[in-house]
């Protein structure tokens, strides 16, 4: 209903604008405008178009109708002498709140994004292999970003380099949806180390086997066997 009774108040005007003249164009617009959680910096706005030309607008900072035509001059300030009109307009600006508190706590809910770090060749590359940090359906964005599609957002970040004994290396994440940075570790050379030290334990084992190979063959056949699948 009050949007309904505003609606009214505006059409009225373009009626006046158009009939003295063709009438190509007009329409009224209102939106609510919003930069953090607290109320204090909700904006609600009204705007009146004809022919592409800006002619009132309602402020709720200002509290009142501003014309931008010199025609427009006349209703601005009937508008702003009517206090059913400002308190009308009193009504939208707290229901502007309530509904930009709503979209903060629902539609705007930070959200952790999903990494993954992976090694990939790199080609034409003097470095044997590519890193990729890549991380997806995160909001808000925040940063450079390609959208998903949905709403949410992912980033990809690269390393080109040549694996080296020891090394390491980890993708750094910082966001809103996160207290403190996280530090997503790649376990590729980590992994690497493992398997060296694995097969150097059952190289020592094998070797100890074919100690014993003149006291037990079945003993040596089974540690090769073993050894070999690896």
């Amino acid at each position: 209903d009050n949007m309904q009774a505003t609606n009214f108040v505006f059409l009225e005007l373009l009626l006046v604008f158009s009939s003295e003249g063709t009438c190509f164009y007009g329409y009224y617009l209102a939106h609510c405008q919003f930069n953090s959680p607290g109320s204090s910096d909700v904006v609600f706005v009204e705007q009146l178009y004809f022919n592409k030309i800006l002619l009132g607008q309602y402020n709720s900072t200002l509290g009142k109708v501003v014309a931008f035509t010199k025609k427009a001059e006349e209703f601005a300030d009937m508008l702003n002498k009517m206090p059913r009109f400002l308190t009308h307009e009193m009504r939208l600006t707290n229901h502007c709140k309530i509904s930009a508190q709503l979209a903060n706590e629902k539609l705007l809910t930070a959200v952790e994004p999903y990494v993954w770090l992976r090694s990939v060749k790199a080609e034409y590359s003097q470095h044997q292999q590519k890193l990729v940090c890549s991380a997806y359906d995160f909001y808000p964005k925040k940063i450079r970003e390609l959208p998903n599609g949905n709403w949410l957002y992912q980033i990809h970040s690269y390393l080109e380099f040549t694996p080296k004994p020891g090394e390491k290396i980890a993708c750094m994440v910082e966001h809103a949806s996160l207290k403190e940075p996280k530090l997503y570790d790649w376990a590729g050379l980590l992994l690497g180390l493992l398997f060296s030290v694995t097969g150097f334990l059952f190289f020592k084992k094998k070797s100890i086997g074919e100690t014993v190979v003149q006291s037990n063959r079945n003993t040596i056949k089974t540690i090769e066997i073993f050894y070999s699948n690896l």
